[in-house]
C-alpha cells in the first residue's frame, strides 16, 4: 500500500516556525505526499514553495475550537483561497450541533463550501467530544450542506484519542452512498494504524508522522 499517496503531511502546532514549515515541505516533496496540511498564515509561503509540484496545500478553518462566528468562517476561508489554498479543513461547532441546532450547522457548511470556490471542503467532526448518534447525525449534516469529505479531529483535545476505527467506520458507511470521503486525523503514528483507517473507509489520513509511517 503506497500510504504516501493518502497522506497530508501535517504541522499546525502554534509555535511552528518557518524553518520548521520548510521542512514540512521538503518532506512532502521527497515523500510524494499528496499534500501538506498547515495553519492559514503559511498558505502563500507553501504555495509559492510548492508550485512545481502536484502536493496539494491544505489549511484549517476556525480551528482549532470551531467556535468563530460563520462570518469569521468565511473570511478566513476567502483569505486562505486568496493565498492559494487548494483544500479547506473547517472546524465544525460542536456546542451548537449537541444543542441541536442543526439549521445552524447547515447553513455554516453550505456558506463556507461557496466562499471555497469549488475546492473541496473537508468537514471536522472532532469525533472524541461526540457519542456515535451525534457523529452520525453531523454526517448527515455534511451531506445536507454539500461538503466534500468528514473528517474525525483537529488532534487538539485534552487526553483525546483522535481517529478512531470504529468512528471511522460509522462517518464511511453514513457518507458514501452520498458521494462524500472520510479523512481520518488525530493519533495517526504508525503503519498499522494508518492502514486501519483506509481499510475503514478513510481516504485521506492527516498526520505529522508521515515520514516515520512511510519508512517502517
Amino acid at each position: 500500500m503506497e500510504l504516501n499517496k493518502y497522506i497530508e503531511h501535517t504541522l499546525l502546532k502554534q509555535d511552528a516556525t518557518r524553518e520548521e514549515i520548510i521542512k514540512l515541505l521538503n518532506e512532502a516533496i521527497e515523500y510524494k505526499f499528496l499534500g501538506v496540511c498547515i495553519n492559514p498564515c503559511n498558505v502563500k509561503f507553501a504555495k509559492e514553495y510548492l508550485k512545481s509540484t502536484d502536493i496539494k496545500v491544505v489549511t484549517v478553518i476556525g480551528f482549532p475550537l470551531g467556535q468563530s462566528t460563520t462570518e469569521i468562517k468565511i473570511l478566513e476561508t476567502i483569505d486562505a483561497v486568496k493565498n492559494g489554498a487548494d483544500e479547506i479543513d473547517m472546524v465544525i461547532n460542536d456546542g451548537k450541533l449537541k444543542e441541536g441546532d442543526y439549521e445552524y450547522i447547515t447553513d455554516e457548511i453550505t456558506k463556507i463550501k461557496f466562499a471555497c470556490q469549488n475546492r473541496p471542503l473537508k468537514v471536522i467532526l472532532e469525533t472524541d467530544l461526540l457519542t456515535k448518534d451525534e457523529i452520525k447525525k453531523a454526517c448527515e449534516l455534511c451531506i445536507i450542506g454539500k461538503a466534500d469529505f468528514v473528517k474525525t479531529s483537529t488532534g487538539f483535545v485534552k487526553n483525546g484519542v483522535g481517529a478512531k476505527e470504529e468512528d471511522v467506520k460509522l462517518m464511511y458507511e453514513t457518507v458514501k452512498d452520498a458521494g462524500l470521503q472520510v479523512k481520518a486525523s488525530g493519533g495517526i503514528r504508525d503503519r498499522e494504524t494508518a492502514e486501519k483507517m483506509i481499510n475503514a473507509g478513510a481516504v485521506r489520513l492527516g498526520t505529522s508522522s508521515g515520514t516515520k509511517i512511510c519508512n517502517t
